[in-house]
């Protein structure tokens, strides 16, 4: 309160005679919600509080599943993520959906899917978390293949998170292990510069994005960019699952869609 008649913005300190001017935000250790002016009340309602006010404060990590920064040990994104018990932490959005997507395999497994370990580019390669292991079918295999006598190698899937569905933001964060084992290695200062990839789609049509990555606390985030034209050709959903194949003869490298049952 900035006196018995005047109540202030708890992140700016605007301050207003009007009660009504302000709304809630996050829930203070007293048990209170912290009053907010409405564009503070607005950037917090659209889940960019943080990134907006705390982008040079420590604690940002990366979501282990998506890779999206989460600021940890905060007040107001206390609620966003969770430790994960094998280090590190993931956002909720990718918790909820992993549960939904793993529930509803578990309740009506498909018996024409069949899960496939990746290929590995080299045996110094780490090996590629299983929640990345491509599940494909035979037909998603000949659709990948125009050529009877190409072979179609499955090499990782990723499910979309909301993030990775942004038309606004465009891009797909690649996780860490599957860019280093299946991308163009961009070490280096080239790396963050990036460089433009060629991604063919299911129906053969050429796609070129922007590949590189960016430096989290010394981790890298891999991300393809560029792909507005392609999430609105592909109507891409949270929820929609990402495959790449690798074709051979030539080493061409496909990008297919798998939409939720909701959407198919």
């Amino acid at each position: 309160m900035a006196s018995s008649s005047r109540m202030s913005c708890f992140q700016c300190h605007h301050s207003s005679s009007s009660f009504d001017h302000f709304r809630n935000g996050w829930r203070l250790r007293s048990g209170e919600h912290a009053q907010l002016c409405p564009r503070c009340a607005s950037v917090y309602e659209e889940g960019r509080f943080c990134e907006t006010f705390h982008s040079d404060d420590d604690g940002w990590r990366d979501c282990e599943s998506c890779g999206k920064l989460v600021h940890c040990g905060c007040i107001v994104s206390f609620s966003n993520h969770l430790l994960l018990d094998f280090g590190g932490i993931i956002c909720m959005e990718c918790s909820r959906l992993n549960f939904l997507l793993a529930r509803k395999r578990c309740l009506s497994l498909d018996p024409d899917t069949r899960t496939r370990e990746p290929y590995q580019e080299s045996p110094g390669q780490g090996p590629i978390e299983a929640q990345f292991w491509p599940r494909v079918t035979d037909l998603e295999l000949q659709q990948v293949s125009r050529n009877p006598k190409a072979t179609v190698t499955p090499l990782f899937e990723k499910i979309l998170s909301a993030s990775d569905a942004d038309l606004k933001l465009a891009r797909l964060i690649i996780p860490k292990r599957c860019a280093e084992a299946f991308f163009p290695d961009i070490s280096g200062l080239h790396g963050l510069r990036g460089l433009c990839i060629k991604i063919q789609d299911t129906e053969g049509y050429e796609w070129e994005f922007h590949y590189r990555y960016w430096l989290n606390g010394g981790s890298r985030i891999y991300v393809l960019e560029g792909l507005r034209d392609y999430m609105v050709s592909k109507k891409w959903q949270p929820g929609d699952t990402v495959t790449f194949y690798r074709v051979e003869p030539g080493g061409k490298v496909v990008m297919g869609l798998r939409k939720t049952s909701a959407d198919s």
